[in-house]
C-alpha cells in the first residue's frame, strides 16, 4: 500500500482515504462521493478494530460482509479496497499507541474509556500505510473527528481532515451499522434521538440561550421512550468540545447525544450556529 500510494503521488496524483470498519451504507457511501470529488483516487480501508472496543463491548457481532461491501465498492468506482489483516495491523509484540489527551476523556470517552485511545492508534497507522493527501470522517462521529483533526495538527501529519454531513434514512435516523440490531419496535424508538435534537434546535431557535433549559427539555423527550437508557446529552462548542452554559451570538455548537435503545448504543448530533 505504501509503495503504491508513493508510485500514484510521484505521478501527480491526490490520494483521499475512507477509513471503514465495513458493513457499508449510505453514510460511507457518501464519504467516498466526497473523495471521488476531491481526489483522484479514492482508497476505502476496511479493518474492524480490535483496540477500539472494550471487553464488554460487540467486537466479536460486530455486522460484516465484506462479498456485498466489494460490490458497492466496485458500484461507486473506488480505485482501491485496503483490506489489511489484524496481524499486519497488531504484529506480535506490538507496544506503540498513539492518545490524544484532554477531548478523547470527555463525552465519549466517559462512558467508552479505551475507545479513542483505539481509534487515534488505527487511524495513524492507516495514514503511514497509505499516505493520503485527503481523509474524509462523518460528522455522526463528531467527537471522533475533533479528536482525528487534533493528532493530525499535534504529530504533523500532511493530510487535510474532511468532515462530511450526517446521512439519515427518510424518517430522520442517523445511519449506523449499528441499527441492524434494532428490532422493529426499537427502531420506532430510536427515532426519539433525532426528534430530541430538533426539538433542542427549535428552543434555540425561538430564543433560549440557557443550556441547561436547552438540555432538560430535550432529555425530557428522550427519557419518554421506555427502551431508552440515555448516556448524556450536552451542548458543546464545535471547536474545542467543552460544554457551555450559555449560548453565545456568533458561535457553533454541537448537541451531542449518546443512548442505548434496548441493547444498541447509538449516537446522534447536530451542528448549530446562533
Amino acid at each position: 500500500m505504501q509503495k503504491l500510494s508513493a508510485r500514484l503521488k510521484a505521478g501527480g496524483k491526490t490520494v483521499g482515504l475512507v477509513p471503514t470498519m465495513g458493513y457499508l451504507h449510505e453514510g460511507h457511501l457518501s464519504l467516498i462521493k466526497n473523495s471521488k470529488q476531491k481526489s483522484d483516487v479514492t482508497v476505502v480501508s476496511i479493518f474492524v478494530n480490535p483496540t477500539q472496543f472494550a471487553p464488554n463491548e460487540d467486537l466479536k457481532k460486530y455486522p460484516r460482509d465484506l462479498e456485498k461491501d466489494k460490490k458497492l465498492l466496485r458500484k461507486y468506482g473506488v480505485d482501491y479496497l485496503f483490506l489489511p489483516s489484524e496481524k499486519e495491523i497488531y504484529p506480535k509484540n506490538f507496544q506503540s499507541y498513539v492518545e490524544v489527551k484532554n477531548i478523547s476523556k470527555i463525552l465519549e470517552g466517559e462512558f467508552r474509556p479505551t475507545h479513542f485511545k483505539g481509534v487515534t492508534t488505527i487511524v495513524s497507522i492507516l495514514f503511514n500505510s497509505v499516505n493520503p493527501d485527503y481523509a474524509f470522517f462523518g460528522q455522526k462521529d463528531a467527537q471522533q473527528a475533533a479528536i482525528i483533526k487534533q493528532m493530525v495538527k499535534d504529530l504533523k501529519f500532511n493530510i487535510k481532515i474532511i468532515v462530511c454531513p450526517i446521512i439519515r434514512e427518510s424518517d430522520g435516523l442517523a445511519m449506523s451499522s449499528r441499527n441492524i440490531y434494532l428490532s422493529n419496535q426499537e427502531r420506532s424508538d430510536a427515532l426519539i434521538l433525532n426528534k430530541s435534537l430538533r426539538t433542542a434546535e427549535k428552543i434555540i431557535k425561538e430564543g433560549e440561550r440557557s443550556s441547561s433549559k436547552i438540555i432538560n427539555a430535550a432529555v425530557k423527550m428522550v427519557n419518554s421512550v421506555a427502551s431508552s437508557q440515555l448516556d448524556y446529552l450536552r451542548i458543546v462548542e464545535s471547536a474545542t468540545f467543552t460544554e457551555v452554559k450559555k449560548l453565545i451570538r456568533g458561535k457553533s455548537y454541537y448537541i451531542l447525544v449518546a443512548c442505548k435503545i434496548g441493547k444498541t448504543r447509538l449516537i446522534d448530533n447536530i451542528l448549530i450556529k446562533i
